[in-house]
């Protein structure tokens, strides 16, 4: 299964869930699809295979020579990344989302394209743990979108075979929906909190519209702190609740030291084993 944890805001714990769930598992593959900020790599400690992999995107480069500031490739850029000034055309590559569209538009031959490097593609294989296989992308700093290199992560675990967990971004954005896309499950994971609750809806509403099975993981569980509202509106929305993760001290100190709190792996294999009847029912 290709497994997606996600949530609608930051800091509830799915790079936890997603260590936790690979940690419980004997043999699987985790994608760290938070490119701007990847941090599962320093709890497995990798051994990385190579140097890495730059992933690159095409941009236009504008020969100014020909160009005549006719401004057709400027009206074709949904994005703005082009502006005509006098008889020349100036690009803005910090803008430009490689669709080729000036390409295409320019009459004059003007506009060609060049590789511009986003980012670094590593691989690695846990240290303590040799079953857990890491995929780790890197955005470099300044690059305005994921996307590309997300779709170049998740294109590199096509080819394996055994279930995938992808750990991805925050949030609602572009690079969520990327990541998300095409799992056979999602977990969202939320806190018991006011604005746990409503970013839990919007990416409900992302998982909706791209029709993928989904479950929920409550962290930092408290009954006081509200787990009877989140499970109340999981309810209404048919959606169950996989576990809960309770706000423990223990797990903290763990966490922050840089472990896998191996005291928690029961309620990760809960969580595998309502997976696996999932995969049952869709065989």
């Amino acid at each position: 299964m290709l497994i997606s944890i996600a949530s609608g805001k930051g800091g509830t714990g799915k790079t936890t869930l997603a260590l936790l769930l690979a940690a419980a598992h004997s043999q699987i593959t985790l994608i760290d699809c938070d490119v701007e900020e990847p941090n599962c790599h320093l709890f497995l400690q990798p051994k990385w295979q190579g140097p890495g992999q730059n992933i690159t995107v095409m941009v236009p480069r504008i020969d100014s020579d020909r160009c005549n500031g006719c401004g057709a490739c400027s009206a074709v850029c949904l994005f703005s990344a082009i502006a005509v000034s006098g008889k020349s055309a100036l690009l803005f590559d910090e803008l430009c989302h490689s669709c080729g569209g000036c390409l295409l538009a320019c009459r004059h031959n003007a506009i060609c394209e060049e590789q511009k490097i986003i980012g670094t593609l590593m691989t690695g294989t846990a240290a303590a743990q040799p079953g857990i296989h890491l995929i780790n992308g890197t955005l470099k700093v300044g690059t305005p979108s994921a996307v590309p290199l997300i779709k170049q992560m998740k294109q590199a675990s096509s080819q394996l075979t055994g279930d995938i967990l992808l750990d991805c971004p925050p949030g609602t954005s572009c690079s969520m929906v990327t990541a998300v896309k095409n799992s056979d499950f999602c977990i969202l994971v939320t806190e018991p909190t006011p604005f746990g609750k409503h970013d839990l809806e919007l990416a409900m509403n992302i998982t909706h519209l791209l029709q993928i099975p989904t479950g929920v993981v409550i962290n930092k569980s408290d009954a006081a702190a509200g787990d009877e509202n989140i499970e109340a509106f999981c309810s209404s929305r048919q959606i169950p609740v996989l576990a809960k993760i309770p706000h423990s001290l223990s797990f903290a100190k763990q966490y922050a030291a840089g472990c896998i709190p191996a005291d928690f792996q029961n309620i990760a294999a809960a969580i595998w084993q309502q997976l696996k009847a999932e995969r049952s029912a869709r065989a």
